[in-house]
């Protein structure tokens, strides 16, 4: 493990942080600190941690999940909230993950590689924005995760809009494939008919 030990925030009794080495942390050190908040990720070296979410946030987790389940072929898994190791300095957990089936090897299991993964869901938070929106697009499409869908909360009537995209493993980036709205009907990575409506989150 790199991390020095847990140093106290001056201006914050009470609150323990850890000291980030020099190079920034690695994966093992994020799966070994002691008393990391729940749902911490690694980007680019840096512990990130979650706010506190809005219902929106939860409900359309459950909603996705829930329709993806019901379509997702036998030889794929829908997970939610699960670290995503890309490489040493990167684990992420997208909201939402697609894994093979294989990749599952039980109920300890804490962590899944990029290559697992043929889908990677995030819904866009108020702190989370810029991330989801440049840092993990791009570092999903580098690892080659085939498909990434992002969801925010549409202006006015605030239901679920879902852009959905995917990588081209030529230039290892995403081109957006479609924009969501009442309807999320897909073909690929399978085929996908889930009710995005403000009425469908509100009957949850």
């Amino acid at each position: 493990m790199s991390a020095e030990p847990f140093a106290a925030h001056e201006s914050e009794p009470g609150i323990h942080l850890p000291v980030p080495p020099p190079e920034g942390f690695t994966v093992d050190d994020l799966f070994t600190l002691p008393d990391l908040p729940p749902h911490t990720e690694l980007i680019d070296g840096s512990l990130v941690f979650v706010s506190p979410q809005r219902n929106f946030h939860t409900l359309v987790n459950d909603l996705l999940a829930h329709g993806l389940r019901l379509t997702v072929p036998g030889h794929l898994r829908v997970r939610r909230e699960m670290t995503v190791v890309l490489d040493r300095r990167n684990a992420p957990e997208p909201d939402i993950s697609v894994i093979r089936a294989d990749a599952d090897t039980g109920l300890e299991q804490t962590r899944f590689r990029a290559e697992d993964l043929v889908l990677a869901v995030e819904v866009v938070s108020p702190d989370s924005e810029a991330r989801d929106h440049d840092a993990k697009p791009l570092k999903y499409a580098a690892a080659g995760i085939p498909h990434f869908w992002l969801v925010e909360m549409a202006e006015g009537n605030q239901h679920p809009v879902v852009r959905t995209y995917e990588l081209d493993p030529a230039t290892k980036t995403y081109t957006l494939t479609g924009i969501h709205h009442d309807k999320l009907e897909l073909s690929e990575p399978f085929a996908v008919d889930i009710d995005i409506t403000l009425d469908a989150l509100r009957r949850l």
